[in-house]
């Protein structure tokens, strides 16, 4: 899986939009501004989040979007759903219990990569909104980031990549 602009993009928006002021309706056009994103693809994500009922739309002068419910109670697994950001490594089509070959069987690799989809939703689902506006992600998974022995693990990647 390789994250998409719209699964960054839907993130990056909800933690602008919940970090400004709790109640206070806040325009597409500042989001778009502040965090570099074309307005036109927001305002697709946005229509979506809506639809889930992840923000709210406020009309007329002094409009925008609020949170749909509190910053503790939205995970970023929920927002990525609501903005229809698919979550998987396997190749396999949808809701199949068809394997991704040409015959349908499994590939052999197909477990591997469907239990790395289960750990990076659990991963997600388990991280709210308010753990990134309150920068809490590295404290409540510190194994997940940049350890000592992850780096030096990286570092014999690309030393080896680089011989290659």
């Amino acid at each position: 899986m390789i994250l998409s602009t719209k699964g960054r993009y839907s993130v990056m928006a909800m933690v602008d939009l919940a970090t400004q002021p709790a109640g206070k309706p806040v325009g597409l056009a500042a989001i778009a501004e502040r965090q570099e994103i074309p307005l036109a693809y927001l305002e697709q994500i946005f229509a979506r989040l809506k639809k889930a009922g992840i923000v709210k739309s406020v009309r007329g002068p002094g409009g925008g979007y609020t949170l749909g419910k509190p910053a503790n109670e939205m995970s970023i697994a929920e927002i990525m759903f609501a903005a229809d950001e698919p979550m998987k490594m396997t190749r396999c089509e949808s809701d199949s219990h068809n394997g991704c070959m040409a015959t349908k069987a499994r590939c052999l690799t197909h477990d591997l990569w469907e239990g790395l989809t289960a750990q990076i939703r659990l991963y997600l689902g388990s991280i709210m909104l308010a753990d990134v506006c309150e920068r809490r992600v590295q404290q409540k998974f510190p194994r997940a980031h940049a350890t000592p022995e992850l780096m030096m693990f990286a570092k014999m990647l690309d030393d080896k990549r680089k011989n290659v």
